[in-house]
């Protein structure tokens, strides 16, 4: 897959993921029923399959052209100005629990000392905040792994130029190994804050960690437009 194809593609997998986004907004939360409940287990299933899809097709782009890829020619420029190894930083999702539960539980928390169960993000569980500072310590220590092994490999940059053959082809295979690493980190990390919540609380992750990426994106591409027509 070309760069090319990948950017229309990753075009075509924003749209889709702004319409998943509208479903899961438009689904009943809390669930008053199972199949209200089994609704919002399918709804983040297929979510999670279009993140798949998404890390299998940038796989194959990377294979193809593994420097391009780092330079993600598909993003804004505030995009990439906030990428780690071309996408977003694993410990983000963590970043972004603590915010939304936050919020939640500062905007129900009458209700909350009156002991009702809200059953949102503002109402994790003891058990599920010290499961997400356990990841996030695991995660935080895969990031810089990942980060220092792309700090080698940009060391012995210097020694690609003039090389070919097979020499040339073992330190791109490097960097792709790097980057897939990366997007593998990104995506697990993902499935397991998912699994670690309540359907619904999923749903909220899985609309808030969206909506942070619509919004940086679209004001990455107004800034883009604007620099454009100076």
């Amino acid at each position: 897959m070309s760069n090319f194809t990948f950017t229309h593609f990753y075009e075509t997998w924003l749209e889709q993921l702004h319409k998943l986004v509208n479903q899961l907004s438009s689904a009943p939360r809390p669930p008053s029923s199972p199949d209200q409940h089994q609704h919002l287990v399918q709804l983040v299933h297929k979510v999670m399959c279009h993140y798949a899809e998404y890390y299998k097709l940038k796989a194959q782009a990377t294979e193809r052209d593994a420097v391009s890829v780092l330079t993600a020619p598909w993003a804004s420029s505030l995009e990439r100005s906030l990428h780690w190894i071309a996408g977003w930083r694993p410990t983000t999702a963590f970043h972004l629990v603590y915010t939304e539960s936050s919020i939640r539980f500062e905007s129900h928390i009458a209700d909350i000392l009156r002991g009702l169960r809200t059953g949102d993000l503002g109402d994790l569980s003891p058990s599920q905040f010290r499961r997400v500072s356990e990841l996030q310590c695991e995660t935080v220590k895969e990031e810089n792994a990942i980060t220092e092994e792309l700090s080698e490999w940009q060391d012995g940059a210097s020694e690609v130029i003039g090389e070919c053959g097979d020499e040339f082809e073992k330190k791109i295979g490097r960097l792709i190994s790097v980057i897939k690493r990366a997007d593998d980190l990104r995506l697990k990390t993902v499935q397991m804050v998912v699994e670690l919540l309540t359907p619904q609380q999923a749903v909220e992750f899985l609309i808030g960690a969206a909506e942070l990426q619509f919004g940086i994106r679209g004001w990455g591409i107004n800034h883009d437009r604007q620099r454009t027509n100076v």
